[in-house]
Parts: C-alpha cells; sequence; structure tokens
C-alpha cells in the first residue's frame, strides 16, 4: 500500500499566502459553492430559479422581453450516479463565464437505491461541493423540506443533517401564516450571516418583493422569544435568581410556556445577538442550585 503523508501547512506559512476572498453569485446571500434551496411544493422557489423549458418559456415571456444571451436552460439530465457531474464540467468547460448552475430537484438527480442515511446524504452533498469548487461555481440545488415541521426552519429539509452539514449555504423559503401571498425566507452558511427575509409575491409581475431583511435590521434577527427576551429585560433590568423562578417570570411576561432548559439553551445560542441588544447573563451554582442572572444595557452605552 503507497504511503501518503497527511498534507499540512504550518501557521506562519499560512498568514503569508494570498487567498482570494469568497466570490458571490448573489452579494450577501449567495456564495461560490454548493446550496440547498428548500421550500414546500406550490411554494414559489421554482420561480427563483426555473424548471421545465415550457414553463421556463412561459415565464420568461411573462417577466421580460429581452433573455440575456448568456441565460441556458435543460430540461434533461443524466441522474449523479450516471453522469451528471461531468455533463455539468463539460457545459462550463465550454462556457466559462457560468456562474450559477441550478438543478431542479435534488431528489431527481441523486442516486437511486440504497438506504438514505447520514453518510450518504453527506457524502452525495461533498460530491457536490467538491464540483462546485473545482469550477469555481455556485451550484444551486432545489429540494423538498418534511411535512412535519421542526422549530429550527433550517433543519426542515428531507433527509438526515448529512446534506446540510456538507452544505455551504441553506436557504428555506417558508409560506407566512398572516398571508397566502408573503414568504419568509431563511438564510445561512460559512461565508454568510444568518437573515431572515420577508418576502411577498406579486403574480402579475410574477416577481418576489423584499419587504424586510435582518441584515438590515439586526434585532430582527433574534427568533421571537428572544426578541420576547430583550423586551422583558428592558422592563426589569436586572434579574438574580434561579432559572425555574426565571423562566416562569418571563413565560408570565412573553406568554409563552418555555421550561427552564430550553430558554437557557435559547439564550446560549443567541447569546451574541442578545448581547448587540444589550442583554448579557452570567451563569453559576449555589449550594447545588443553578443560578443566573441576567442585565440589560442599552447598547452603546
Amino acid at each position: 500500500m503507497e504511503e501518503r503523508n497527511l498534507q499540512a501547512i504550518d501557521g506562519a506559512t499560512l498568514m503569508g499566502l494570498y487567498l482570494e476572498p469568497t466570490r458571490f453569485c448573489v452579494d450577501t446571500l449567495l456564495p461560490q459553492g454548493v446550496c440547498f434551496l428548500g421550500g414546500a411544493s406550490k411554494i414559489g422557489k421554482s420561480w427563483m430559479v426555473l424548471d421545465t423549458l415550457r414553463r421556463v418559456q412561459d415565464r420568461l415571456n411573462r417577466i421580460t422581453e429581452e433573455v440575456p444571451g448568456n441565460a441556458y436552460f435543460s430540461a434533461q439530465a443524466e441522474t449523479m450516479a450516471g453522469g451528471l457531474l461531468e455533463e455539468i464540467r463539460r457545459f462550463v468547460g465550454q462556457h466559462p463565464d457560468t456562474v450559477l448552475v441550478a438543478v431542479d430537484t435534488f431528489a431527481v438527480v441523486r442516486a437511486l437505491g440504497g438506504d438514505q442515511t447520514y453518510g450518504s446524504d453527506y457524502q452525495e452533498v461533498r460530491q457536490l461541493k467538491a464540483l462546485a469548487d473545482e469550477l469555481k461555481i455556485t451550484l444551486l440545488m432545489v429540494h423538498h423540506v418534511r411535512k412535519l415541521g421542526d422549530s429550527d426552519p433550517l433543519n426542515r429539509l428531507s433527509g438526515t443533517t448529512g446534506i446540510v452539514g456538507a452544505a455551504d449555504t441553506v436557504l428555506i423559503l417558508e409560506r407566512s401564516r398572516r398571508s397566502a401571498d408573503c414568504a419568509t425566507f431563511y438564510a445561512t452558511g460559512r461565508d454568510t450571516e444568518y437573515r431572515e427575509m420577508e418576502l411577498r409575491f406579486h403574480r402579475e409581475t410574477c416577481s418576489w418583493e423584499l419587504l424586510s431583511d435582518t441584515l438590515e435590521q439586526p434585532e430582527k434577527r433574534l427568533p421571537q422569544e428572544m426578541q420576547s427576551l430583550v423586551g422583558f429585560m428592558k422592563k426589569v433590568k436586572t434579574y438574580k435568581g434561579g432559572n425555574g423562578d426565571f423562566a416562569q417570570a418571563f413565560n408570565q411576561y412573553a406568554g409563552t410556556q418555555l421550561t427552564a432548559k430550553v430558554l437557557k439553551q435559547q439564550m446560549k445560542q443567541w447569546r451574541f445577538c442578545l448581547e448587540d441588544q444589550g442583554v448579557r447573563f452570567v451563569n453559576r451554582r449555589s449550594n447545588g442550585r443553578r443560578l443566573v442572572e441576567v442585565f440589560y444595557t442599552p447598547p452603546g452605552d
């Protein structure tokens, strides 16, 4: 068996290297690499990438009178096992200015047969990532979400967490409960900040309108419970006591039913965002009892 050495680089050499910054297909949102766009059926995610040639033609006619000559569409392709990656590689070789390749859907082109485990999901997405990195493109895979919801929208992609673990960027389009034409667009990734965008779909122009973006309104990055926590701490200013008592007081204020454990987990998860909004906390123990000290200081003070 041929011996292979681990390829490594020392820190001093690494610091002296010139490494190109991450390239974005859509600035601050869609970086180079493999990206998954998930959403329920008929929610409108295909309006973001388009699908069959008939629908493409119909929608292009409704959107614009002039289609760029460097936009290409295909209604058929091989599966990953049947040669899709090589098809994409050849296409990009023939069109070197390509920056985005969108595939609708991942389920149609992924390898057939076998159980879908964390390992198999991870390896398939790693193949896509390797191709995107090799070609220096954004590879956008449209995917379905599970019908049974998760409290975290980014965990709703169909399949195991191996998909999210291997992807560079995850986007989720979720229908709003307030209006049939509105949706929340969640985005996170290795090279992008977590953000939530409120969108409205205009059927007459077949386009999505951006209503709000947490990248421009940092206070909205927090989930509703943590926004309520900021409001609670603005009111009480300081709290020192048991975790259970703190959770009870918070629930009375916010109208929620979070357990002390869940509340503490969310506070830890969103610690830095809470600190940006002036909320800081310290955990400690006294005589075997779990205590928490929470403080509010207006940002900038």
